[in-house]
């Protein structure tokens, strides 16, 4: 990770810069990855088949970064390059054959993959990419409430999650009435929302969003990330993992550019006023390919091909 500071952008501090937002309380990052690998044990595929041997695949190489409390860092880079590995990561959600390295920070504890395991729903909630993610047989108020038990206590804890859905109902506008429908009666719009409201029906200090805005238009997207940002704004995280760079820079407090399985810079969003606030090339190379600007990404610069 370049570390090195342009003029016009904030100094940085214990390894990256900070937004306005940038907080910390108890005096540690609400989230700090530091070192992350994620390899792959696979057979190689320019083998043989039936005599092929193992190899190690690494997907994510030495990758660092933070959020503050009160604050949204996109991680930006291109379809496909591997990060929602990094979700995964956070959330503990390994395949068999992954094998993971590095350490990851919450709340200023080190915590391994059973204690960042135990933290999801606890702490930790994440707003997955599609809304396939939603039982399409299961009516929309039973999932935001989620399983409660039997008997007396399963019926207390059912209506106090009940009133808490009906207070997130009402925070994000939409009607009671829309617990009782299935989710292919939803819009686009309203799906989000409601998978929005199951990450914080426990409320969560973190919130990691995969993708979150897939199949919305510009004014649904915006509209569906407002809310992140408004959670932020209420003093937690969010870790927002997108391809859409215009997007993240409408909502995000922090850009981390993520490239061949790491984190290139991270930069308040102010640094790409200009390019000369920019320190790595490809970072350049993303804020000259954007419409707004020149719509052209230097080869010299890092291109935009990966």
């Amino acid at each position: 990770m370049n570390d090195s500071a342009m003029e016009g952008t904030p100094a940085p501090s214990h390894g990256h810069a900070h937004a306005d937002a940038s907080r910390h309380p108890g005096g540690h990052h609400l989230l700090r990855i530091e070192h992350l690998s994620v390899s792959f044990r696979m057979y190689d595929s320019s083998e043989p088949f039936f005599s092929a041997q193992h190899v190690e695949r690494e997907q994510i190489h030495d990758l660092s970064l933070s959020v503050h409390a009160g604050e949204v860092m996109a991680v930006v880079g291109a379809s496909g390059s591997g990060k929602t590995l990094l979700a995964d990561a956070v959330m503990a959600l390994y395949e068999p054959n992954a094998r993971i390295t590095g350490s990851i920070k919450f709340e200023g504890v080190p915590r391994d993959a059973a204690g960042l395991a135990a933290l999801r729903g606890h702490g930790i909630s994440l707003v997955p990419q599609s809304v396939t993610n939603l039982d399409p047989l299961m009516k929309v108020g039973e999932q935001i409430v989620g399983a409660c038990g039997r008997g007396k206590m399963g019926r207390r804890r059912r209506a106090e999650r009940r009133t808490r859905m009906l207070e997130l109902f009402a925070q994000y506008r939409l009607d009671p009435e829309v617990q009782d429908r299935y989710p292919h009666e939803l819009s686009g719009g309203m799906a989000r929302r409601v998978l929005l409201m199951c990450a914080l029906m426990d409320a969560p200090r973190l919130i990691v969003a995969d993708e979150p805005t897939p199949g919305l238009d510009r004014e649904l997207a915006v509209r569906a990330l407002s809310d992140l940002k408004a959670f932020a704004a209420a003093g937690g995280g969010v870790l927002l993992i997108t391809h859409d760079i215009e997007l993240a820079l409408e909502v995000a407090d922090r850009i981390a550019v993520f490239r061949d399985g790491t984190v290139v810079e991270e930069v308040p969003v102010a640094a790409f006023a200009s390019p000369e606030m920019l320190s790595h090339p490809y970072t350049r190379a993303l804020w000259h390919a954007l419409p707004s600007h020149d719509f052209f990404a230097d080869a010299a610069e890092g291109g935009m091909g990966r």
